[in-house]
């Protein structure tokens, strides 16, 4: 039996499946991801999903922090319990989506966290983008996610897993994918199959942008119609007044091809695209 196993049958606790809880088990996983996460010296780190402890645990051993998190209290009660010895644990009852990871940091610290995680796959999109709204004081994200959503984070302009996702992630972080999880390594064992995906952020983005959430539009729109050219999506979405005239010049003063698709745009011309047409408003 393993260790997992043995510390839920001795609580009396079965996984929520409303809450997507599948706890790698895998101890040789779990020491390659507590490797990969770089944590060291002065670290402060926070865990998401910390679950029974086990990577926290590993963690705690390198870092100078780990705020642990979860948003069941009976896993709260087993990381109370389990860890009551380790005076660098702090221990939060929270939905990481209303989590303010300043709070992490506390008072006049300048140094930044790193982020790592085994996170719900129901919610994992909402959780990245979370994540990179509090990018300025993160470093790097390890987490463990679907791998059809690591397929889309990390895909290349131009091939069908390239969207919003991926354009969004590559403006702020470089990320790749570490190694891919087997269902077999999780109790009990998802449906799906896992990669783990590394984010190191950048210290600024690909191109300096007159407005983020402007630009996040633009990329949304961009995608809004897939099987429809930039031009055509812009044009429906009210830019520039509709006018294809218009669209079609100011296209190709910035040297993008109004009849290309959104999935062949690079991050960095979605970035010129996005400050030129923030600018024309």
């Amino acid at each position: 039996m393993t260790q997992v196993r043995k510390i839920l049958k001795d609580c009396g606790i079965r996984p929520s499946k409303r809450l997507g809880q599948s706890f790698l088990e895998d101890r040789n996983i779990i020491h390659k991801i507590t490797r990969l996460s770089d944590v060291c010296g002065e670290d402060i780190v926070v865990e998401i999903g910390a679950g029974l402890g086990i990577m926290t645990e590993l963690l705690a051993a390198k870092a100078r922090k780990v705020v642990a998190i979860d948003v069941d209290p009976r896993m709260i009660d087993i990381l109370r319990e389990r860890l009551n010895g380790l005076s660098n644990v702090e221990i939060i009852e929270r939905d990481i989506l209303s989590y303010d990871f300043l709070s992490a940091l506390g008072d006049g610290a300048t140094a930044k966290l790193k982020v790592v995680g085994n996170v719900p796959y129901n919610i994992s999109s909402q959780i990245l983008f979370h994540l990179i709204d509090f990018r300025q004081i993160i470093s790097s994200i390890v987490l463990l996610l679907q791998k059809e959503v690591v397929d889309r984070i990390t895909a290349s302009p131009g091939t069908k897993d390239y969207g919003i996702p991926s354009v969004i992630v590559s403006m702020y972080s470089v990320a790749t994918r570490e190694m891919n999880v087997p269902a077999s390594c999780f109790y009990p064992p998802p449906r799906v199959e896992s990669s783990l995906l590394k984010m190191v952020m950048r210290q600024r983005p690909v191109l300096d942008l007159e407005d983020e959430y402007f630009f996040s539009r633009i990329v949304k729109t961009a995608f809004a119609r897939r099987r429809k050219t930039l031009l055509n999506n812009l044009r429906s979405a009210g830019f520039l007044c509709s006018s294809e005239k218009k669209l079609n010049l100011f296209l190709k003063e910035l040297g993008i091809d109004g009849n290309r698709r959104g999935e062949t745009l690079s991050a960095e011309e979605f970035g010129r695209l996005s400050n030129a047409l923030f600018r024309a408003k």
